[in-house]
């Protein structure tokens, strides 16, 4: 069983630095004010599967014909 770090808020903000340093490593901290915990700091999770560039992603939609504020008077226009 992993226990928990617990870190007071003023020494949070004193060594702000070293806390991210051994978040990046993994460990799972617990930030508290007045003894109470307020706050987890944990490791981010990285995505499983990498998100494709939005270039890549707009190409698979097809060219509007009009642009999006053409459209827009249009509709304006007709009075909707």
């Amino acid at each position: 069983m992993e226990t928990v770090v617990s870190i007071a808020l003023a020494e949070a903000k004193a060594h702000l630095s070293q806390i991210l340093d051994r978040v990046e490593a993994g460990e799972e901290l617990v930030i508290t004010r007045r003894g109470k915990s307020v706050a987890r700091v944990v490791p981010v999770q990285q995505p499983v599967v990498p998100l494709p560039p939005l270039a890549a992603f707009r190409a698979q939609f097809p060219k509007m014909r009009r642009s999006s504020t053409e459209m827009i008077r249009a509709i304006r226009d007709e009075g909707y």
